[in-house]
């Protein structure tokens, strides 16, 4: 075990939260809507923690099922009443408002473990860390910090990988650091194919493939290097696709020649539109919460309730732009 591993500046907050988490019988994990893999890697890398330390407690993990990513675990289903008694612990939600899922408000007592800026305070417990690379890497450490009394599995290994893996995009992101790829290669010491995990991101399905041609083909990038592509529903649908399956685009304008930031909107049921902030540098964040929304300062989200507003975030990106 590598100690040098440990990330000693959260040392009481990793202790007082594991301490807090032993005092409960019964325990629900959430995380935040539409998620990725590192909502749903720390919040049942989490779960798997802990039951397998505490074999007589009850851990669920709930939220919305997204089919391409039931790969990495399933979800529980809970009565609302199993709340009254329960400790609720939400992991990778920067707010409440993103929490997945509405019966957490009749759990008795919260625990908040996230890695993004912090955006509201929430919980008995709140442990933020904004260096980390992703909430699985807190995790992760929280594991390194109590080896001999929090026991690792393999499927939370696996969990906790994929869920660093995803949020760093294989590691390519800045928020990798010579402490992610320790955490890293301590969970692939654990017999899960760290392989298959990665090739289990890379599968596309044909419909997503030709709405990536589409984004290569149609996207605009202007000369302050500013790049975005709006994906209306009618061409969604003309596809068989949903918004849950347009994250595999955001990627793409980040690999064009002179891109220094990028939006992705995606026209909701609603007509409003989702929006999906990327940069290799000018800080994205604060446009998204000028715009309701937030993350981090490279790579954010938010809403643009029309056309109009549209332009007004690709100004603001413009601007940011100039200015780095």
């Amino acid at each position: 075990m590598l100690l040098e591993t440990v990330n000693k500046k959260d040392n009481k907050i990793k202790k007082d939260l594991w301490e807090y988490i032993k005092q409960w019988d019964t325990i629900i994990i959430h995380r935040h809507v539409r998620p990725d893999p590192d909502a749903i890697g720390s919040q049942c890398g989490l779960k798997e923690l802990i039951r397998a330390t505490f074999p007589d407690k009850d851990v669920y993990a709930v939220g919305t099922t997204v089919d391409d990513l039931e790969y990495l675990d399933q979800m529980d289903e809970v009565p609302e009443d199993i709340y009254e008694q329960a400790l609720v612990i939400v992991t990778d939600t920067a707010n409440i408002k993103r929490i997945d899922g509405e019966h957490y408000k009749m759990a008795k007592q919260w625990i908040k473990i996230d890695h993004h800026p912090l955006d509201d305070s929430y919980g008995e417990i709140e442990w933020v860390n904004t260096d980390a690379s992703s909430c699985c890497e807190m995790i992760a450490d929280m594991w390194l910090s109590y080896p001999d009394e929090i026991k690792m599995t393999a499927k939370a290994a696996r969990l906790l990988y994929a869920g660093i893996v995803g949020d760093t995009n294989r590691f390519l992101y800045d928020a990798t650091s010579p402490f992610t790829m320790q955490i890293s290669a301590e969970l692939m010491r654990f017999p899960f194919s760290h392989t298959e995990v990665n090739d289990k991101m890379n599968v596309i399905k044909p419909q997503a493939g030709k709405l990536m041609g589409y984004a290569l083909d149609q996207f605009t990038v202007s000369e302050e290097g500013v790049g975005h592509i709006i994906l209306t529903k009618t061409l969604l649908k003309s596809l068989g696709m949903d918004d849950s399956e347009t994250h595999q685009v955001v990627p793409l304008l980040g690999k064009i020649e002179g891109v220094k930031v990028w939006a992705v909107f995606v026209e909701q049921s609603d007509s409003e539109f989702r929006c999906r902030l990327r940069s290799k540098g000018p800080v994205v964040n604060e446009i998204a919460q000028k715009h309701g929304g937030g993350g981090h300062p490279l790579a954010s989200g938010t809403h643009a309730k029309d056309e109009e507003e549209i332009v007004q975030i690709l100004k603001e990106l413009t601007d940011q732009a100039k200015a780095y």
